[in-house]
């Protein structure tokens, strides 16, 4: 069954959210047949799959071309992009442009965009013209530069504080769930105790109602793995075994046998 933001929405204290990242068709087609609710196209991409250190280089092109990617699988779990670095900062006009390119263009369901009560206005205009949006609060990796690095969010009482008025402000723009990343276990629990909306968490505790994890952390093909990551897999020693054995052979001559030369 098609997941939609109706679907998602009556998830909340019944069913966890279960969200995998995905840049093409062929890992979208595996997080669908695994049964994932949401297929994060995240700007995660930068760092898995496109050599960056950070998130802030992926452009509004990039996330388009990995998005029409995953939306060509035509999997039943919601098809989520997000909205690169510097987009949310443009005029609402020219966020709406993109938001657009990412509907029309690239086959997306919803946008994930990082910001809180900053943005609700935005988001509100978004969702006036008919774009779900998932908000991102907490930690915001397009901020790395401006926080000197990562760390976790809401372990002071002001911070807890700000978190979940930055995330009602969301819900009451018209987001339909809102991400909360590298947030205190007590304060995340707070968050989705104030929201009608589902919360899904990433290093944020179980208290969330889903949860999203990138796709090469679950299957061992990150070079580092968070710690608030789990590895189901360990596919970097199987892949380097298959690879060279394949190496192996061709420089041997042991490839193509006879029955491969059919």
């Amino acid at each position: 069954m098609k997941r939609t933001t109706k679907s998602i929405a009556k998830m909340k204290g019944v069913s966890k959210v279960a969200m995998i990242t995905a840049y093409d068709a062929l890992f979208a087609r595996l997080a669908d047949a695994a049964g994932a609710d949401i297929i994060l196209v995240g700007d995660s991409l930068g760092n898995t799959f496109m050599g960056f250190d950070s998130t802030v280089p992926v452009t509004l092109e990039m996330m388009a071309h990995h998005t029409a990617a995953v939306a060509r699988a035509n999997p039943d779990a919601m098809v989520l992009a997000d909205i690169p670095f510097g987009c949310a900062g443009m005029s609402f006009d020219r966020l709406l442009d993109d938001c657009r390119a990412l509907y029309q263009k690239a086959g997306a369901e919803a946008v994930k965009i990082e910001g809180g009560a900053e943005i609700a206005e935005k988001v509100a205009g978004l969702a006036s013209a008919g774009i779900a949006v998932m908000g991102h609060i907490g930690l915001r990796p397009q901020q790395v530069f401006k926080l000197g690095g990562y760390r976790k969010f809401g372990k002071t009482p002001e911070e807890r504080a700000a978190l979940v008025a930055d995330a009602k402000a969301l819900e009451e723009a018209g987001a339909f769930a809102v991400l909360l990343e590298m947030v205190d276990d007590s304060a995340a629990e707070a968050v989705t105790k104030a929201l009608s909306v589902p919360t899904i968490g990433i290093g944020s505790g179980p208290a969330c109602d889903g949860q999203v994890l990138v796709c090469t952390d679950i299957l061992g093909l990150s070079s580092f793995t968070p710690s608030f990551a789990k590895k189901y897999a360990d596919l970097t020693a199987e892949i380097s075994r298959a690879y060279s054995e394949y190496v192996a052979d061709v420089r041997s001559g042991a490839f193509p046998t006879p029955r491969e030369a059919k």
